[in-house]
């Protein structure tokens, strides 16, 4: 118990070492600790609120610096939290002031993935609101569940599912387009149940409807950009990727045919038709991506379209430009005393960027050094 007394008292004060990005010199100031295992962080629309959610299976509120006491949801008993499984995600409707509705993603008891719907008051979700969307079955392993869902520009849900787990995709679920799973889906929830758009690229027959993309490992934290997604896949033994893409129906990523943008345990294969990613590092510089936000708050303009993201192994807050199709003005941005497992990044309403660790169950926020 002393210990972890300690080690709350320490995370105020993890921070950057103080590197220059852009002419910015970044910090990091502390949000909240004491969470349990927390894996995302988001706000609702035009809400200063701070949402978090955590893997067990509750949605934590901070609101005015303040960790409130009771869970704005907690569906922990219809959750299975091995492994990779748990409360994965959530999506608030964009008309969320009005509806009152939000969107999440978590494996059941049996593993099972389900993207479900509530209603919220001002001050909870209620869990006898809970309305089942779509059920994924998923094989007998506990990894590669996915677990991103976010409302798009065009109004339509996303939602990134893993590959089903275990090593190599053995049953090629990510190239086989009858099969949810290792995709990026694409749905119309206006009404429930939902519908397909009509411009999904299997609307009309040759696969499942619901699909958008192919060809994804376990994309792990996504981010809308006006009308661009940056999808973060988690890799293999070799290599980590993010993928910069317009909405383009129908891509598709190669996985498994590749990994990152080399052919996977071949020596040849068939890249045709095939997207390659605009990012690519290797496993000597980390071991599981954590994709980010491209920033677009106001407390550092100079920032302003760099996208930021990190590895859960080495804890480094990395970013780039993306600009003429290619990833640009890369860095890397170590922490002191080094962060321990980032789990996500966050984005308030007002476009700041947040570092969920995981680990360290607490949240630090991206802010320019004082002078």
């Amino acid at each position: 118990m002393r210990l972890l007394t300690i080690l709350l008292a320490i995370l105020p004060h993890l921070a950057l070492a103080g590197p220059v990005v852009d002419g910015v010199t970044l910090t990091t100031e502390p949000v909240v600790s004491g969470l349990d295992e927390p894996l995302f962080l988001t706000a609702a629309p035009g809400d200063p609120r701070l949402f978090i959610v955590e893997k067990a299976g509750r949605i934590r509120v901070v609101k005015d610096g303040t960790l409130m006491g009771d869970p704005f949801l907690d569906i922990s008993r219809k959750v299975d939290t091995q492994s990779e499984r748990g409360l994965l995600g959530l999506a608030f409707a964009p008309d969320y002031a009005s509806s009152h509705r939000l969107f999440i993603y978590y494996t059941d008891t049996t593993g099972t993935i389900h993207v479900a719907a509530l209603t919220a008051s001002a001050d909870r979700a209620d869990p006898a609101s809970l309305t089942n969307v779509l059920t994924i079955p998923h094989p007998n392993q506990s990894n590669h569940n996915g677990g991103w869902i976010a409302f798009g520009p065009d109004g339509y849900l996303y939602v990134a599912t893993g590959d089903g787990g275990g090593g190599g995709d053995q049953p090629r679920n990510a190239q086989n387009p009858d099969v949810l799973l290792g995709k990026m889906l694409r749905l119309d929830v206006s009404t429930l149940p939902y519908r397909s758009p009509a411009d999904n690229p299997f609307a009309q027959g040759g696969g499942a409807p619901e699909i958008f993309f192919l060809g994804l490992r376990n994309p792990w934290r996504n981010a809308f950009d006006g009308d661009r997604l940056y999808i973060a896949d988690v890799g293999q033994n070799q290599f980590e990727e993010v993928n910069v893409t317009p909405l383009t129906p129908g891509l598709n990523f190669g996985w498994n045919r590749v990994e990152g943008a080399t052919c996977f345990e071949a020596t040849a294969c068939d890249t045709a038709g095939l997207t390659p990613p605009v990012m690519v590092y290797d496993h000597d510089h980390g071991c599981s991506i954590t994709g980010g936000y491209v920033y677009r708050g106001a407390a550092m303009p100079a920032l302003q379209g760099r996208y930021f993201y990190s590895d859960y192994c080495t804890g480094q807050i990395m970013s780039f430009r993306y600009a003429g199709g290619k990833a640009q003005a890369a860095t890397k941005t170590p922490t002191d005393p080094p962060f321990s497992g980032v789990t996500s990044f966050g984005q308030d309403a007002s476009g700041e960027l947040y570092v969920v660790l995981g680990i360290d169950g607490a949240v630090v926020k991206l802010v320019p050094a004082s002078d």
